[in-house]
Formats: structure tokens, C-alpha cells, sequence
């Protein structure tokens, strides 16, 4: 079993590095992608610990990219380092995501909410904070009875506390995947909110700005839709892989490391040679 879409608490999972990969190997994760939100924090720390537990690790990010509708993220898989020109966006990306949150916090405080950005970040530790983790504090301060709620109430688009992200260049995010030695694939494709008569098109384009792979397997995709995206990135000559977008259970209950669309396990097939680490590694564990 793999996973090639996971969170750590470098931005917002809920495991450490290294307790993310202690945890893959009790459940039997042989190859596992930690794709933290723009960053590559926790890398290191993950990989060293893969090495322990015996599991193919594969470096990765998840980066924010401007698109008109819905949400685009983009996966880096099998990075071998941090570029220079990764660690640029990086950096860009990371005082946009300060600037907005101290404007979360503002809004916050604007309507009655005791919260200051400070606090949030200081809970957890990491300067990588987004809404998820304003939400559990609004849950830990008694102010919303769920995350899911203050999401509701507070952070979704058109809601009162809503500040619009600043996000990468699909070129540029492309390059800098690139020049780090990965592969760069769209994440869970649905969520840019295309139909699908006009997704073929719009992933022809997509491809040919880069994106060599699509996440066709995520969990909030229904089992047809995944297949269908299956056969279209093989139709556009892209890679098809498959992830959980594991945060940890206490983030979505719903959600399990290995796990995928339909509640199906991720086999082999969606690991690639191109990414691979070590191939005689990989050749020791399943020949």
C-alpha cells in the first residue's frame, strides 16, 4: 500500500514528520509523499525516519497556484532537494499567507472573536498557519462546537472572516517543481470546478504548461469519477496517481492514510519508477 498525497505539522497535519511516517508503517505504508501546503519544512525529518522504518519516501509539496474558479494545487512528487527557485516561491508564498492571516485575525476581532494571529501561532508551533488551524482554535477557545462550523460561519468564500490568498504562477510553480528534481501532477483535479465537458480540454492545456501527472484518485472523488480521470490522463499521455490527502483524523474523520476514492486502498500501480528515491530499495521490498 502507498499514499502519495499526506500532511505533516509543518503545515497543517496534525502528525510530526516523523510521527506521520511511525504511523504509515503501523498501517502498512510502504512508499509514502509528504506534500506539506508550500513548503518542504518537514522533508528531512521525514525522510531520515523513513529510512528507519524501513519506507520508501518521496519528497513532495502541495503548492497554491492562481486559477479563476475553484481551488488548484499542485503536487511536486519525487523532489530531490529545494531549489533556489523553490525556495523563492516558498518564501513569496509564505508572507502572502502571513499578510492574509493577520487580516483573518483582524476580521475576527472585528466581529467579537478574543483571537489574535499570534496566539494561533504560537498553539502550534510553525509559522505555515492557514484557516485550519484558526478553526481549531476557535474550537479549543469554545467560540464554534467544530472546525467544520467556523468554516461554515467564518472562512468560506463570501463568509465575513474570508481573505482571498495570494497564490503562485502555474509556470512558475511548474519550473520550480522541476528544477527540484520532481514531477509536477494537479492535485485532486475536481476542485478547479471544471465540467466535464470542457475537462478534457482543460487539462490538454494544463499538460502542455507542464503538469505531466493528475491526481485522479482522491478522496472527494466518487469511484467513477476517479476512473474516468484515470483514463483521461492515460488518453493525455499524463501520469494517473493516487492519494488520501491525509491530514489526521482529527482534521477529517473521514479521511485515512493509504486510503483513497471509494475507500480504496492504493496500490503499486500508482508509484512510478520516475519517482523513486532508490529503485533497488524499492526492488528489496516487493521482488
Amino acid at each position: 500500500m502507498i499514499d502519495l498525497h499526506t500532511h505533516s505539522t509543518a503545515s497543517d497535519g496534525v502528525f510530526s514528520p516523523a510521527d506521520l511516517i511511525r504511523h504509515a508503517a503501523d498501517k502498512g505504508i510502504s512508499v509514502l509523499a509528504l506534500t506539506d501546503h508550500d513548503t518542504t519544512g518537514g522533508m528531512e525529518e521525514a525522510r531520515e525516519e523513513a529510512e528507519h522504518k524501513n519506507i520508501i519516501f518521496v519528497g513532495g509539496i502541495e503548492i497554491t497556484v492562481q486559477w479563476p474558479t475553484g481551488e488548484f494545487h499542485l503536487l511536486g512528487l519525487g523532489l530531490t532537494h529545494t531549489s533556489p527557485e523553490l525556495t523563492r516561491l516558498i518564501d513569496f508564498l509564505a508572507k502572502a499567507r502571513r499578510e492574509r492571516n493577520e487580516k483573518m485575525a483582524q476580521k475576527l476581532r472585528d466581529e467579537g472573536l478574543d483571537i489574535s494571529f499570534e496566539e494561533v501561532r504560537e498553539r502550534f508551533g510553525t509559522e505555515n498557519i492557514g484557516r485550519p488551524h484558526f478553526a481549531a482554535v476557535l474550537e479549543e477557545k469554545g467560540l464554534v462546537k467544530t472546525r467544520q462550523s467556523a468554516f461554515d460561519r467564518f472562512f468560506a468564500k463570501g463568509r465575513p472572516c474570508y481573505v482571498d490568498r495570494v497564490s503562485a504562477d502555474l509556470e512558475e510553480a511548474v519550473h520550480a517543481i522541476q528544477t527540484s528534481g520532481g514531477i509536477p501532477v494537479q492535485a485532486h483535479p475536481l476542485s478547479i470546478y471544471v465540467s466535464w465537458g470542457k475537462m478534457e480540454e482543460t487539462m490538454t492545456g494544463i499538460r502542455d504548461r507542464g503538469v505531466r501527472g493528475l491526481e485522479a484518485y482522491h478522496p472527494g472523488a466518487r469511484s467513477s469519477e476517479a476512473e474516468r480521470l484515470e483514463a483521461l490522463a492515460h488518453k493525455l499521455g499524463m501520469f494517473a496517481t493516487a492519494g488520501s490527502d491525509y491530514h489526521g483524523e482529527a482534521v477529517r474523520k473521514d479521511r485515512h492514510i493509504g486510503i483513497t476514492a471509494g475507500d480504496r486502498k492504493i496500490d503499486d500501480r500508482f508509484y512510478y519508477e520516475e519517482l523513486l528515491p532508490n529503485l533497488e530499495a524499492y526492488r528489496a521490498l516487493h521482488c
